[in-house]
């Protein structure tokens, strides 16, 4: 099998996109499990067991897939860099459709809501605080806290508009007043600086641009990074150090 030193994702990317090649879509889907894998951990951490773990790393499959007819060599960024995109937004949509809420807490609000409705039918009128956690078992602060736990998984969306008088809206996101907000002069230096470092990075080799993207924009160690590449982790230092230099001279120069 050909290995990934030789033929990199781009590459396989090209083969796959110009000529159709099934063995170079399969290799490159086959190369980037492990870093499906790695984001479906990162994101499972996050929300514990809201969501099976294998429903995320199979939305992240599908991310994976639709990044091989939605990749654009032209916008500078390496194929590994834009599929870590497309996986994560997959997984996250995944999250969205789906209840974040872990499997407990989702269940103790169950039991609340039946235990209510129950009671409501037994004694014909809305239920005290005390009766429905007298019936539950457990004490009303208890009963609070389980009610509490359950109401904290409602989130309302920063994008969705606040109706005005005339019927006009804005967003919530659009009220919220940024502290940390540059002047308009610095935020002018710092995309020219952020311009001359992606012209830098673009004129790097793949294999640099790649470890580069995985180590700081995706959080990989070493160790990740060697076997989403199939190297060893003295290779990827090896690899992020000459970046790390190349990127040093281009831009003092």
């Amino acid at each position: 099998m050909t290995s990934t030193a030789a033929v990199t994702t781009d590459a396989l990317w090209l083969r796959y996109h110009r000529d159709g090649d099934v063995e170079a879509r399969s290799e490159l889907l086959t190369q980037l499990m492990g870093l499906v894998h790695h984001v479906a951990r990162q994101i499972a951490n996050r929300v514990g067991d809201a969501v099976e773990y294998e429903d995320l790393v199979g939305a992240g499959s599908l991310g994976l897939v639709q990044a091989l007819s939605g990749f654009d060599p032209d916008r500078g960024v390496t194929f590994v860099t834009y599929a870590t995109t497309r996986v994560r937004g997959a997984i996250l949509d995944e999250l969205r459709a789906a209840d974040w809420r872990p499997r407990s807490v989702r269940e103790r609000a169950r039991r609340i809501a039946i235990t209510t409705r129950e009671l409501r039918e037994k004694l014909l009128r809305e239920p005290t605080v005390d009766e429905v956690a007298g019936e539950l078992g457990i004490d009303s602060d208890t009963y609070w806290r389980w009610r509490g736990d359950a109401e904290s998984g409602v989130t309302i969306p920063l994008d969705s508009a606040l109706a005005d008088a005339d019927g006009s809206g804005i967003s919530r996101a659009e009220q919220l007043a940024d502290p940390d907000a540059p002047m308009p002069g610095a935020a002018i230096e710092e995309e020219e600086q952020r311009r001359l470092l992606r012209e830098a990075i673009r004129e790097l080799p793949e294999q640099q641009r790649t470890v580069l993207a995985l180590g700081h924009y995706e959080g990989l160690s070493h160790r990740q990074i060697a076997e989403v590449l199939h190297v060893t982790e003295s290779r990827v230092s090896q690899i992020r150090t000459a970046a790390i230099r190349s990127l040093k001279q281009r831009l003092v120069a």
